[in-house]
C-alpha cells in the first residue's frame, strides 16, 4: 500500500525546528516560531496526508499535488490549529487534506456519496475484522482493489480507522459527521470488504 513519498516541497514550507511553548498564541507568535511550530506540529504527518489523498483520489500524482495545497492552506491557516500535540496536529492536518480532496473530486464530478439508512445507522452491527486481511500480503492486491471499489465516504472511514488508526472521535471531527455515523460507515465498509474479498477469493 501508498505510504511514504519524497517531499521536496516540504522543505520550502518549514525551514528549521524550535521549541516552542505550547502555551504560546499562534495569533501572537512571530512568523519564525510559528513556521518552526507549524514543523514540529503538522510536518511529521506527510506519510498520513499522503496516504489518505492517494486513497481518496486513487491517483498518486493528483494525492501529491493535493497534498502540497493542503499544506499550503495549512500553513496559511495554522492560526486556527488549538491543538497541544502532535496526535492534534495529524488529525487537524488530515481534515484540511480530506477538505482538499473533496473539494477537487465536486470539482470533477467524482463524489458520489455513499447511501446512508438511518435504521441501518441506529443499529448495532457485528463488524468483520479487516485487521489481520489489511497484514496478509497475499491479499494485498485484491485489498487494494476492493478498497478503491468502495464508496467515497466508506474508503475514507477504513484508511482513517485502520491504516492511520485515529480514534472515532477524530474521525467524526475529520469529516464532520456524527460518532454513530462513524462506526456506521465502517461497519458497512468492513462486510463490503470482506464480501469482495470473498469474491475476489472464488475467482
Amino acid at each position: 500500500m501508498p505510504r511514504g513519498r519524497p517531499w521536496a516541497y516540504a522543505t520550502m514550507i518549514c525551514p528549521a525546528l524550535i521549541a516552542v511553548p505550547r502555551r504560546t498564541s499562534l495569533r501572537t507568535m512571530n512568523p519564525a516560531r510559528k513556521r518552526a511550530h507549524f514543523e514540529q506540529m503538522v510536518m511529521p504527518h506527510l506519510n498520513a496526508a499522503y496516504n489518505l489523498a492517494h486513497w481518496l483520489t486513487r491517483n498518486s500524482h493528483d494525492a501529491d499535488d493535493l497534498v502540497q495545497e493542503a499544506y499550503l492552506k495549512a500553513f496559511r491557516s495554522f492560526e486556527t490549529f488549538q491543538g497541544h500535540d502532535s496526535d492534534d496536529g495529524r488529525a487537524w492536518l488530515l481534515a484540511v487534506v480530506r477538505n482538499t480532496c473533496f473539494t477537487w473530486l465536486r470539482r470533477k464530478g467524482e463524489h458520489t456519496a455513499a447511501e446512508f439508512d438511518e435504521q441501518l445507522h441506529s443499529m448495532a452491527q457485528p463488524t468483520p475484522n479487516v485487521e489481520a486481511t489489511l497484514l496478509n500480503r497475499a491479499a494485498l492486491a485484491s485489498l487494494r482493489n476492493c478498497l478503491e471499489a468502495l464508496p467515497l465516504e466508506f474508503r475514507e472511514a477504513i484508511v482513517l480507522r485502520e491504516l492511520e488508526e485515529l480514534s472515532y472521535r477524530e474521525i467524526s471531527g475529520i469529516a464532520r459527521v456524527p460518532v454513530g455515523t462513524v462506526m456506521s460507515r465502517l461497519a458497512r465498509a468492513r462486510k463490503r470488504l470482506q464480501e469482495c474479498l470473498a469474491g475476489a477469493m472464488d475467482r
